[in-house]
C-alpha cells in the first residue's frame, strides 16, 4: 500500500467497520435502524465517488475496500478473516469435499501438464486418461511449451457442470497423440486420507480435515475396519486443521453413548448450544487412541476432548493448537465473504481450549510453534504450560486441562532424526516421478503390499537417486535412511497415492509405535 494513501485507506475502514459492526442480524446487541444503516451506506457511496472523482491519483476503490475489510479483520480475533471473490471458490471446494472439473491430479513437468494420477469416480478416469498423460490443449487453448503456474492451469481444467472441453494428449508408453472429450461433473476430494488394519485387531484411519463429506468416507471406512475384525482403533489427526462442527460430533457420535454430551457452544449473548450423542453409533464399545499434534486444530480438538473428557480411549501425541473460536462465513454480496467469529466452543468438562490471543496480532498468533520449540515443549512434556486453575474432572477422576490445545494422556516428542534439508525432499520428488514415468509397463506388476515389503531390496533405485544429486552435499548416513525412506514412500505415492506412502511412513512411525506399546499391554 502507498503510505500517501493512509489517510483515505483508513477512513474507508472506519466507514465500513461501522456497517460489519451492525449489519448481520443477531450479531449486533443494538442493530440499527434502517434509516441509520441506509445514512452509513449512503457515507461509504459518497466517499467512494469522492475518489474516483476528484482524488489526485488514479485509485483502484476496489482494492481499497478489500483492504480496508481485511484492515478491520485484522483488529479482531486471529480466526476472523476475509476471503477476496478470487479466493472464495477454492476455500468452497476444500471445505465441500468436491469440485467441478475433469477430476486429475497434475503436475507442471518441464513444460507440459502432467497427470499425477485420474481421480476415482471422476470424468477423466470414466475417459482412460491415465497417470503420466500429458494434457497438451483444452479446446483451442494450447497449454504445453507455456510454463503455466499451477495457479493459472485449473481455468481450462474446471468449469461448469456438464460443460463439455475437448483435450489433445500424449501417452509416454506407447508415443500416441489422441484426442478425448470428457464432460465436466463433480470430483470428490477426499478428506479421509487412508484406512487399513495395522495387524489382525487394530485398524487405523486417517482424516485430514472436517469437510461435507467426511463423515460419511469415515463411517464407510470404520465399518469396513469392523468387518475385518477390528478391536481398537488408530484415529489420525496429526495436521488436521479443523472444518465443520456437526461432521466431528457426527463422527463422536459413533464411539459416545446415547445422550453424551459431546461439545458446547455460547455467543456473545450467553446463548448455549450442547450437542449429544445419539444410539446409532458403531464403536462404542471398542478401544481409541488419537493421534494429535501441534497441528490439530479447531474440529480435530472437539473430537479429541470430547473423547478425552468422556473417558472414551487414550489421546496420544502433542498438545494441540488451541483453537476453540466458531466462525460463520457471511456474503458480502460481491462474490468476496467474511469469516467472522460468533462463538466459542467448549468441551463436555466446559474446558474453553482457545489459546491466549492479542487482538490486532496475528503474526504473534501463528508463531506459536517456534515458541513452543524454544521452550522445549515439542520434545518435552514437563515443558508444557499446564494453568492450575483451569483443571477439570473427567467423570473417572481423570484431571485435564484448558487453557489452550488440548494436552495429551501420553505424550510423544516431535522426531528430530527424521529430519531432512528441503533440497532432498524437492529432488526426491521429482526423481520418484520420473523413475516411475520412465518405467510405469514395468511397474505394472507390484500392489501396495508386496511393494512396500519388496520394492528396491538390494537399494539399486536408491543408489540411482545418491547418483544424480552428485552436486547436491553427500547426505549424511542418519539422512541416508531417511532419504532411502522417503524415496520409497514417494515413489509409492506416484503408484498409489495416499495408501502407498504412508504405510512406508508408518513403519517407523513414533506415535504408531508407542500406540502399539499402549494396545499390545
Amino acid at each position: 500500500m502507498n503510505k500517501n494513501n493512509f489517510p483515505i485507506y483508513f477512513a474507508i475502514a472506519m466507514v465500513i467497520g461501522l456497517l460489519i459492526g451492525f449489519s448481520f442480524s443477531g450479531v449486533s446487541s443494538k442493530p440499527l435502524s434502517l434509516k441509520k444503516r441506509a445514512s452509513q451506506e449512503q457515507k461509504i457511496k459518497r466517499l467512494i465517488n469522492f475518489i474516483e472523482r476528484d482524488y489526485v491519483d488514479k485509485v483502484d476503490t476496489d482494492e481499497l475496500l478489500d483492504g480496508a475489510i481485511a484492515q478491520i479483520l485484522g483488529k479482531l480475533d486471529p480466526h476472523s478473516v476475509y476471503i477476496p471473490k478470487e479466493n472464495l471458490q477454492a476455500v468452497q471446494e476444500n471445505l465441500q469435499g468436491n469440485f467441478v472439473g475433469i477430476g486429475v491430479q497434475f503436475r507442471m513437468i518441464r513444460d507440459s501438464i502432467t497427470v499425477i494420477q485420474p481421480i476415482k469416480g471422476g470424468p477423466s478416469i470414466k475417459a482412460g486418461i491415465k497417470a503420466g498423460d500429458r494434457i497438451l490443449m483444452a479446446d483451442a487453448d494450447t497449454l504445453h511449451g507455456k510454463r503455466l503456474s499451477s495457479n493459472a492451469i485449473p481455468k481450462y481444467l474446471k468449469g461448469k457442470p456438464f460443460t463439455k472441453v475437448n483435450l489433445q494428449v500424449y501417452r509416454k508408453t506407447n508415443d500416441s497423440l489422441f484426442q478425448v472429450e470428457l464432460t465436466r461433473d463433480k470430483v470428490n476430494i477426499k478428506s479421509v486420507d487412508l484406512s487399513y488394519m495395522i495387524n489382525d485387531k487394530l485398524g487405523y484411519i486417517k482424516v485430514d480435515r472436517f469437510a461435507r463429506n467426511t463423515y460419511s468416507e469415515f463411517r464407510r471406512a470404520l465399518r469396513n475396519l469392523i468387518n475385518n475384525g477390528m478391536e481398537s482403533l488408530v484415529l489420525d489427526l496429526r495436521g488436521n486443521g479443523g472444518g465443520y462442527i456437526d461432521m466431528a460430533t457426527d463422527m463422536l457420535d459413533e464411539f459416545l453413548k446415547d445422550r453424551t454430551l459431546m461439545v458446547y457452544t455460547k455467543n456473545n449473548k450467553g446463548f448455549t448450544e450442547r450437542s449429544y450423542a445419539t444410539d446409532k453409533g458403531l464403536f462404542e464399545n471398542g478401544d481409541v487412541y488419537v493421534l494429535i499434534d501441534e497441528n490439530s486444530a479447531s474440529a480435530s480438538e472437539i473430537v479429541a476432548g470430547a473423547l478425552q473428557d468422556n473417558d472414551k480411549g487414550t489421546i496420544v501425541g502433542r498438545r494441540s493448537f488451541g483453537k476453540g473460536l466458531v466462525q460463520i462465513e457471511m456474503d458480502l454480496g460481491d462474490g468476496s465473504a467474511v469469516r467472522l467469529t460468533t462463538a466459542r466452543y467448549y468441551t463436555p468438562t466446559g474446558r474453553s481450549i482457545q489459546k491466549p490471543y492479542t487482538k490486532g496480532d496475528k503474526k504473534e498468533y501463528y508463531q506459536d510453534y517456534q515458541e513452543r520449540l524454544r521452550s522445549g515443549e515439542l520434545l518435552n512434556k514437563d515443558s508444557i504450560p499446564f494453568v492450575d486453575s483451569l483443571q477439570y474432572k473427567t467423570p473417572k477422576g481423570k484431571t485435564v486441562y484448558g487453557g489452550g490445545g488440548i494436552i495429551p494422556d501420553v505424550f510423544v516428542p516431535i522426531d528430530t532424526t527424521s529430519y531432512m534439508a528441503n533440497y532432498y525432499f524437492n529432488s526426491i520428488n521429482n526423481f520418484a516421478f520420473n523413475y516411475v514415468d520412465n518405467n510405469r509397463n514395468q511397474m505394472k506388476k507390484w500392489n501396495v503390499d508386496n511393494f512396500v515389503s519388496e520394492f528396491d531390496a538390494d537399494e539399486e533405485v536408491f543408489d540411482s537417486y545418491l547418483q544424480s544429486i552428485k552436486d547436491i552435499a553427500r547426505p549424511s548416513t542418519r539422512n541416508q535412511y531417511n532419504i532411502k525412506k522417503y524415496l520409497k514412500a514417494s515413489i509409492a505415492n506416484v503408484l498409489f497415492g495416499d495408501v502407498g506412502f504412508y504405510r512406508i511412513i508408518h513403519q517407523d512411525d513414533k506415535m504408531l509405535q508407542k500406540v502399539l506399546e499402549l494396545d499390545s499391554k
